[in-house]
């Protein structure tokens, strides 16, 4: 009997899991019974597939579950498989290679367990009907006096399945949007600007350093300060704040949604884009007689998508020549970041730079947290050994929650004092910066839930005050409540705002 009985427990628990509230692990599905039906009237013919669409099923929800409490939102699987390996690198990088293997071996363990499960429990609803109809009959009784009637497996598989189909419309949707572009004929786009152009964007920077107190009482006197240090220097500066198309992590897809203008939420979108030719903010400042670049200091593998997003020059972890240790999974601390940006684009010469840097030092597992040095200290990036030897191991740290939004906080305050103090030692031939976060942190860290990032506008007054059309308020802190511009509108606002006068 204990074996007949397992089925509903396995077939019910994956569903629930999704559930707020624990109670509901008691109240099985009424559609649990034909399930029960088909094993016993379909005997072996029917307990293969019966077994396949359960662990389906309950692989869906787990990874649902992982889903939704990293990035906010469910597992696609047309979208979402290609998250798997940079997963288990991230793993690797911020816990160690052993790590990463007992989370691979891990989840495989649990896939095996829970197929050998469902297939030993579907044996005894397999077999000749006779005790199995005195089975039935008991776990009816014991389950409808307090079963749901709602079909929640049939409504969630349902859901999915459209999910799916959206999916593939969307795409081709998007492929469409994408050769539509508005900008193809447009003439004089950026030839308003005389200047270096850098596009930074700060990893896991949200509104919540802003709103949640936690974080404001650390960030907002950081960007007030900076911002006094600016107008003394003859900067102005201007913010705002932008909805991302992810939350937690994938920050690809923010950094593809603000230079292409489409919104790009998925990694199917993302390939699409790619495969599109669509002409990034990069390719139309390329044509406006920019250098175009990346610089890329979390890029250590191969990275051959980078010829289709209009950079001339791509400087990934390897090529920025750090010698000093690793910070996990952060291969440089920020301020090394932007000083090799300095040194080895300033040897190509030629006209202005129009260029992407993106800043990982806020990237979790946010352990050990930089400290800002004096930029002729910074060197080879050896002066950053003794504070990547000296802090606590990220395992120390991810045991307490509150330990790891203190050190969320204090990094991203890091970045912050680094990139503004970037701002001050180029003061005297000012670059236009347009500095945004990527994504705010998981839900689980930034506790407001939302997806809104911050942006900053700090170079030369004239070019600044352009941004006054996108809703950017002056300033390095945002009024309170302000409405966030769609991440995809940046491109063609940047290019419209800069473009040469009629």
């Amino acid at each position: 009997m204990m074996r007949a009985l397992l089925l509903p427990v396995l077939a019910a628990v994956p569903i629930q899991l999704a559930l707020t509230m624990p109670a509901a692990l008691l109240r099985p599905s009424l559609e649990l019974l034909p399930v029960l039906l088909a094993l016993m009237l379909g005997g072996r013919v029917m307990r293969p597939l019966v077994t396949a669409l359960l662990v389906t099923l309950a692989v869906q929800k787990l990874a649902d579950l992982g889903m939704g409490a990293t990035l906010a939102r469910p597992f696609n699987i047309a979208a979402d498989l290609p998250l798997l390996d940079a997963a288990v690198r991230l793993i690797a990088g911020s816990f160690g290679t052993l790590a990463a293997v007992g989370a691979v071996l891990g989840a495989l363990l649990a896939l095996a367990g829970t197929v050998a499960a469902l297939w030993w429990a579907t044996g005894r609803w397999s077999r000749p009907m006779g005790r199995g109809w005195a089975a039935l009959g008991v776990v009816a009784l014991l389950c409808l006096p307090f079963a749901t009637p709602r079909p929640a497996n049939l409504r969630y598989a349902t859901e999915r399945g459209e999910m799916l189909a959206q999916t593939l419309v969307a795409l081709r949707e998007f492929r469409a949007a994408a050769d539509a572009d508005p900008m193809r004929d447009a003439q004089g786009l950026l030839a308003g600007i005389d200047r270096d152009v850098l596009v930074i964007f700060v990893e896991s920077y949200g509104r919540a350093s802003f709103q949640t107190p936690f974080y404001s009482e650390v960030h907002l006197p950081t960007l007030r300060k900076a911002q006094d240090a600016l107008s003394r220097a003859g900067l102005a500066t201007r913010s705002g704040f932008l909805a991302a198309p992810t939350q937690g992590g994938q920050s690809w897809l923010s950094h593809a949604t603000f230079a292409d203008g489409l919104w790009i939420s998925d990694q199917a979108l993302y390939r699409a884009a790619l495969a599109s030719g669509r002409q990034s903010l990069f390719h139309y400042a390329r044509q406006a007689g920019f250098r175009t670049a990346a610089v890329m200091p979390a890029i250590t593998r191969p990275w051959p998508e980078a010829a289709q997003m209009g950079f001339d020059r791509v400087l990934a972890a390897a090529d920025l020549g750090y010698r000093g240790p690793a910070f996990n999974w952060v291969t440089m601390p920020d301020q090394y970041t932007l000083a090799a940006a300095d040194r080895l684009l300033a040897q190509d010469g030629g006209p202005p730079l129009f260029a992407q840097i993106v800043l990982i030092s806020s990237h979790a597992p946010w352990v050990p947290v930089p400290q800002l040095i004096g930029w002729d200290q910074v060197g080879d990036g050896s002066a950053f050994a003794s504070m990547a030897l000296a802090a606590e191991t990220p395992e120390q740290v991810w045991r307490d929650r509150d330990n790891v939004r203190r050190h969320y906080r204090d990094a991203l305050d890091y970045t912050l004092q680094t990139v503004t103090a970037y701002a001050l030692r180029h003061a005297a031939d000012a670059p236009l910066m347009i500095v945004l976060g990527d994504h705010q942190a998981a839900q689980g860290i930034a506790l407001d839930g939302g997806r809104d990032v911050p942006i900053h506008v700090i170079g030369p007054p004239d070019l600044v005050a352009r941004a006054a059309d996108w809703g950017l308020a002056p300033g390095l802190v945002p009024p309170d409540g302000q409405a966030a511009v769609a991440m995809d509108r940046m491109r063609d606002v940047i290019l419209h705002s800069y473009a040469a006068p009629k």
